[in-house]
């Protein structure tokens, strides 16, 4: 007769190694979905092989990475129970930050902790991510399961991601060439992607998320978690039409703290606010809020989440390339006295 199995004393002090590894075992089909022959070795590695060939058909490729975190984002979702959502956040997020320098996605690395691992939810916000990343064409190459009760207060997660890309030197869009008489040309958001969540939980009580919320048309916590977009096709919609000169990721800092981040010296941009209507979700938010206007572009991304400078010349074709769905608000002017941004 076999001695009965001891407690685990690491379970017993908050961490459950079976509990990590049941979760690795249902996202394994979902990261694995991501692969491609490029991919050498993945899921259960101590490192992912990426297999570089993509690159050798470059002429002079050049990688570009970024890390990134959906922030307090993960505790609407938590309260609503819409996991999967925050995987696509994170990887569209990271996505739009290489995209802003030009760059195609190569590979993408989750990052998910919280005080207590639950399998089924690790699982939902890791297959959120390999469907963002099958739909941006990058492996989800591997990823860290942190269970770190005390750091974490019950309940609650952190969800973050570092993405690598590649782009030809001389394609690499850095801004230097902006000059005044260029236009702004605004990609609408789906919502307000992952900023400003820690002022809408001040705002809003969770409670109040499932209520039906009529200049909504569904549940505030419905427009509260719905994904952050991706603007990879936008962009190479635009890139055989025109010379992009600038790419503006709107997040957190809104307009007044990104768009200054690709500007030249000497320059600065017009704003025009009334060149598309700001969608009902930001509305409530500054009402009930009583949050001041200007603030609030400083905040969200008020229905804008990608800007694309380009030539007068091009707009139309720009326009024509994303189907009309984009609109016209604003230039590039001489900087005055500081400004880099001006809200009209």
């Amino acid at each position: 007769m076999n001695p009965p199995k001891r407690p685990s004393a690491y379970a017993a002090s908050g961490v459950d190694i079976d509990a990590g590894n049941k979760a690795v075992e249902l996202m394994r089909e979902a990261v694995r979905s991501t692969y491609g022959p490029e991919v050498l070795w993945g899921i259960g590695a101590f490192g992912g092989l990426f297999e570089a060939g993509k690159l050798q058909g470059m002429r002079c490729p050049v990688l570009v990475a970024s890390t990134d975190g959906v922030g307090t984002k993960t505790m609407v979702a938590s309260a609503l129970r819409s996991y999967e959502t925050l995987g696509r956040d994170i990887v569209n997020h990271c996505v739009n930050d290489i995209l802003v320098q030009n760059a195609e996605p190569l590979f993408f690395l989750d990052y998910y902790a919280s005080s207590v691992i639950d399998p089924a939810v690790v699982a939902a916000v890791v297959s959120g991510a390999a469907a963002a990343c099958r739909e941006a064409g990058c492996a989800l190459l591997g990823g860290e399961t942190a269970e770190m009760p005390g750091v974490y207060a019950p309940g609650q997660m952190d969800v973050a991601g570092t993405i690598v890309g590649a782009v030809e030197r001389d394609e690499i869009v850095d801004g230097s060439s902006i000059a005044p008489g260029d236009v702004l040309i605004g990609l609408p958001s789906s919502g307000l992607h992952t900023n400003g969540f820690s002022l809408v939980r001040r705002i809003f009580p969770p409670e109040t998320f499932g209520a039906y919320t009529a200049e909504l048309g569904r549940t505030l916590g419905e427009a509260l978690v719905e994904p952050h977009r991706s603007y990879l096709p936008h962009v190479r919609a635009i890139r055989p039409v025109a010379r992009i000169k600038g790419l503006v990721h709107i997040t957190g800092g809104g307009f007044v703290d990104n768009i200054p981040r690709i500007l030249p010296e000497g320059v600065a941009c017009v704003v025009n606010r009334t060149a598309w209507e700001v969608p009902p979700l930001f509305r409530l938010i500054e009402r009930v809020g009583q949050v001041d206007r200007d603030e609030m572009y400083r905040v969200f991304n008020m229905g804008i989440g990608m800007i694309v400078l380009v030539s007068p010349a091009e707009a139309d074709a720009v326009l024509r390339a994303v189907n009309q769905e984009a609109y016209l608000i604003g230039e590039v002017v001489p900087q005055q006295e500081g400004e880099r941004v001006i809200l009209r």
